[in-house]
């Protein structure tokens, strides 16, 4: 079985300061890296949009 991190694409990624910082606090109060902070939101993001499309 795979792991969604198995295959893996690498960004470069340009952040307002202020959204760094509150995403580097955040990622710290979760206990995560700031890399998996921002793949845990954007993954429930990605759920939201989809449970958003299939609603009727």
């Amino acid at each position: 079985m795979l792991c969604a991190m198995d295959h893996e694409a690498r960004i470069t990624l340009r952040l307002p300061t202020d959204l760094h910082t509150w995403l580097v606090a955040e990622a710290k109060s979760a206990r995560r890296s700031l890399n998996s902070e921002i793949v845990y939101r954007l993954e429930g993001e990605r759920a939201a949009a989809e449970a958003d499309s299939t609603s009727p």
